[in-house]
Formats: C-alpha cells, sequence, structure tokens
C-alpha cells in the first residue's frame, strides 16, 4: 500500500519471528462498518489518509453477512446518510438491506476507501514512551502478525461487534435447531414448523414477521415491558415527528403525544401481555439505549393469535420449552434475538475512555467520541446511523487541527525512534 510506510519488512523464520511493522502517518480505524467508513470518508476529504482494519473480508460485515432477507432499514433514509453523501433519490424511504449495501459499496468506491481485510486486531495500546499507538493483528487466513505504528487510533468496531448468546437451562438437551438472528436468513427453512424467538426488540418482532409469512408458527418470549409504536404516524415517520416535536417540547411532553398516539392506533398492547414501560419511549431511549419497536405489521398478527406471547424461559427439554409460569410446548427450532455487544474490552488496552463492563464509552452522548492521547470512538452514540455520522465529523474535524502542523513531523519522529526488533 502506497500509504503506508514499512520499517521492518522482513519477517524471521524461525519460531521467534516478531510482528511486522508500518507506520502510518495517519489515523488507524478498527472496524470498516458504516461507522469507519464515514470516519474514513470524512477525513479523506480533508485530506488525511488513514488505514482501516477489518476482521471480515467485506465491508458492513453485520449487514452482508448476518442480517436476515426482509431487513430494511427502520428509520426513514435521510436519518440514515452517511457524511456528505445523500442517498439515491430513487431509494424508497426505508432502503431494503440490498440498496443500504449497494449505498455503501457505492460510499466506499466514492472515497477510495481501501481497508485491509482479514486482519483481525488483536492488541492496542499507547506507548508513553514515543507517544504513539501500537496496533497488533492476526491475518485471518495466514496468521501473519502485524504491528501498527500511529498518532490517533480510532475505534469504529460499534456496539453490535459480537452475537449476545445468553446461556439457557438445558440447552444441550433441546435437540431441535437454535440460532442467533445473524445466522436467520428466512422463515423459509422454519415452514410449517414451530419456532420461539426470544427477545422481542425490532429484530425479534420481525423475524417473527417473517415466519408467518412463510407459513411457520411462530411464538416469542417477552421477558421485560416493551414499547411498541407505529412507524409512521400522522403521514410522518414517528422517528421524524419526534425529532421535530423535540425542537420545541421537553422530552415528557413529546413522549405523551406518542403514546396517546399509538394508543389510538394501536389500541392498548398490554391486552397482549405486551406492557409498556412506566418511563416514556424517547426518555428510555435516553436512559437505558433501549430502542422502542417500530411496528411493520407484526403486532397484527398478534392480535389474530397467529403469534403467541409468551414469558421467561425457566429451561428446555427434548424439542420443548417449559416457561416461568410452569407452562410446557412443544418447539422445533428457536432463533435467539438477543441482540449484540461491544467487544473493545478485548483487544483495547485502555481503562479511561471504555468501560470494561460492556465496552462502550464511558462518558455519555454526545461526549463520549473522544478519549486521551489521540484515541476516538465512532458508532457507539446508541443513535444509530446518525449518530455516528456526528461522532465521524466531530473527529475529522479534531485531527485535522493537528494534522497539517505535526502529521509529517510526527511520523519521521516515529520511524527514528521505535526500536528495530
Amino acid at each position: 500500500m502506497d500509504y503506508l510506510r514499512e520499517i521492518e519488512g522482513k519477517r524471521a523464520h524461525d519460531h521467534h519471528h516478531q510482528p511486522r511493522r508500518v507506520c502510518v502517518p495517519g489515523p488507524v480505524i478498527v472496524g470498516a462498518g458504516p461507522s469507519g467508513l464515514a470516519a474514513a470518508a470524512c477525513l479523506k476529504e480533508k485530506g488525511i489518509v488513514s488505514v482501516v482494519l477489518e476482521r471480515e473480508s467485506c465491508i458492513a460485515s453485520l449487514w452482508q453477512l448476518k442480517t436476515y432477507d426482509r431487513l430494511s432499514l427502520h428509520l426513514p433514509k435521510q436519518f440514515c446518510e452517511l457524511p456528505l453523501v445523500p442517498f439515491p433519490e430513487e431509494f424508497p424511504t426505508y432502503p431494503t438491506k440490498q440498496q443500504f449495501i449497494h449505498y455503501l459499496e457505492q460510499y466506499s468506491k466514492r472515497f477510495d476507501i481501501r481497508p485491509v481485510f482479514n486482519e483481525a486486531v488483536s492488541g492496542a495500546e499507547f506507548d508513553k514512551s514515543v507517544g504513539f499507538w501500537r496496533v497488533r493483528s492476526v491475518g485471518v487466513k495466514d496468521g501473519e502478525e502485524m504491528e501498527y505504528v500511529c498518532r490517533w487510533l480510532v475505534v469504529a468496531t460499534g456496539e453490535n461487534a459480537e452475537a449476545v448468546v445468553p446461556h439457557i437451562e438445558g440447552k444441550e438437551e433441546f435437540g431441535g435447531g437454535i440460532v442467533h438472528t445473524s445466522l436467520y436468513k428466512s422463515g423459509e427453512v422454519y415452514r410449517g414448523k414451530k419456532v420461539l424467538v426470544v427477545g422481542c426488540g425490532n429484530s425479534g418482532m420481525e423475524v417473527c414477521l417473517d415466519l408467518c409469512n412463510h407459513e411457520a408458527k411462530p411464538s416469542i418470549v417477552v421477558r421485560d415491558r416493551v414499547h411498541i409504536l407505529p412507524r409512521e404516524m400522522l403521514g410522518r415517520s414517528t422517528f421524524g415527528l419526534s425529532m421535530l416535536l423535540l425542537k420545541w417540547l421537553p422530552i415528557r411532553l413529546v413522549d405523551r403525544f406518542l403514546l396517546i398516539v399509538s394508543r389510538l392506533m394501536l389500541g392498548d398492547t398490554a391486552q397482549f401481555s405486551l406492557t409498556r414501560p412506566r418511563i416514556g419511549p424517547l426518555q428510555l431511549k435516553n436512559l437505558t439505549g433501549k430502542t422502542p419497536v417500530l411496528d411493520v405489521g407484526t403486532l397484527a398478527r398478534i392480535k389474530t393469535g397467529d403469534i403467541k406471547v409468551c414469558p421467561e424461559i425457566r429451561q428446555l427439554t427434548h424439542h420443548a420449552v417449559e416457561f416461568v409460569n410452569g407452562r410446557k410446548e412443544n418447539f422445533d427450532a428457536i432463533v435467539l434475538a438477543t441482540g449484540y455487544k461491544s467487544n473493545v474490552p478485548s483487544w483495547l488496552k485502555e481503562r479511561e475512555m471504555f468501560s470494561q463492563k460492556d465496552g462502550l464509552p464511558l462518558k455519555p452522548f454526545p461526549n463520549g467520541w473522544k478519549g486521551e492521547c489521540g484515541l476516538y470512538a465512532v458508532g457507539f452514540t446508541k443513535r444509530g446511523l446518525l449518530g455516528a455520522s456526528m461522532d465521524a465529523k466531530r473527529i475529522a474535524e479534531d485531527i485535522e487541527q493537528c494534522w497539517k502542523s505535526e502529521a509529517k513531523h510526527l511520523t519521521a519522529l516515529a520511524c527514528s525512534i521505535l526500536p528495530k526488533q
């Protein structure tokens, strides 16, 4: 790569070999999802070239490899655009999965973003003795070890880096198929089967609808209270209307408005064992990051009985599920719509910016994007693509301030003072 300067190119051939070291004049971005691409594009627009490391073989691997076929954006496209490039006018209000992937591929080409694929970051820490980050990686295919030395490190692995697979008592005895939604593609393979979906967020609700559309017999586990809102109300997207109202009204009044309109449009969801939290949907989102469900037709199938609502699971037995209320029912398969988590603590050796518990920035939005010693985070706002775009712009502006005066001097300095191994 012409934008990397290799400062120790020869790799020893005995068992004591050291990683090949590369000195990067600009930032290293870990992750080539929408957040990483947005950061790279904003930097490129300012004349700052970055190195993007990606453990998978493609950009936006979560979207390309780990999402179901019927997925589309839950929010209108104007709230999901990455910086500097709008969606094509001919795209629908809620672009499909394939349309969004196409948008990201064209975005990457436009800014000439060329991630280093199949490069899994195994560790990163700030070397105080020289004032640079050392980012270590391992080639997924060849096992080659690398060390990238850089002045700025942008963490873009996001909130959804690893699937959350809960422990369920008796899982080994069940005997039927148990998959996480990251492996679920279509309800076609479950046609005619009884399927239990665990998790009542947007993904769980949509998977249930997909199963219904493929003539499966789904049930859904609802452990907690949940806000269900219509995706659109009063001729506008619910999200867009909320953002508009928040410009003029306090959040508690906007929440009250959303709940009144939702009651008129959807009825009392508690009748179907879908009890709402005591805190309003927007306040709950701000406090916990829990997103309300934007209904795309699932609730109607619950009302008709096509989708059954079940309480928490107590344990699994052979092809059966026992619930906490004592009821027992047979199922052919289980789909875990139990979400994802950050994996930052597993590789980033830093305790001031990121929580070691959940891998998210310790400072709440909008202040979680910047750490110390040239460390940044993008895509951890719990506000989707809109939040990632905001972070990407801030990061590029911050790095630009010292780039022109420092970058070349710092790169030359790093290459001269870092000891050869």
